[in-house]
């Protein structure tokens, strides 16, 4: 069972990584539009910021903010990015 665990993290950290990368060439692409960096650099600074904008202490709400802001801010920044754009992104991180 550990094994099996272990496999699907390290399969997930994969994917994590990769959608980072793709992420990072959106940035600097110079059709992306300067709406989707701003909700893609929200999305980052908030998962670097130091403290939570909910307090962990406040039940279900504080453990789950970073779970649900995050996604949101990539979903509403990915509506912004023209599909050619994430797709030569996407390409361009599995080739490095």
């Amino acid at each position: 069972m550990s094994q099996f665990f272990f496999k699907k993290l390290k399969s997930f950290t994969k994917q994590l990584k990769q959608e980072f990368a793709v992420y990072r060439l959106v940035l600097k692409h110079p059709q992306t539009p300067w709406v989707a960096k701003l909700f893609l650099g929200m999305a980052v600074g908030y998962l670097l910021l130091p403290f939570d904008l909910i307090p962990d202490f406040i039940p279900i709400l504080g453990q789950l903010d970073d779970v649900i802001i995050i996604p949101v801010l990539l979903y509403v920044a990915l509506l912004f990015i023209p599909r050619t754009v994430i797709q030569s992104c996407r390409e361009q991180a599995q080739q490095a």
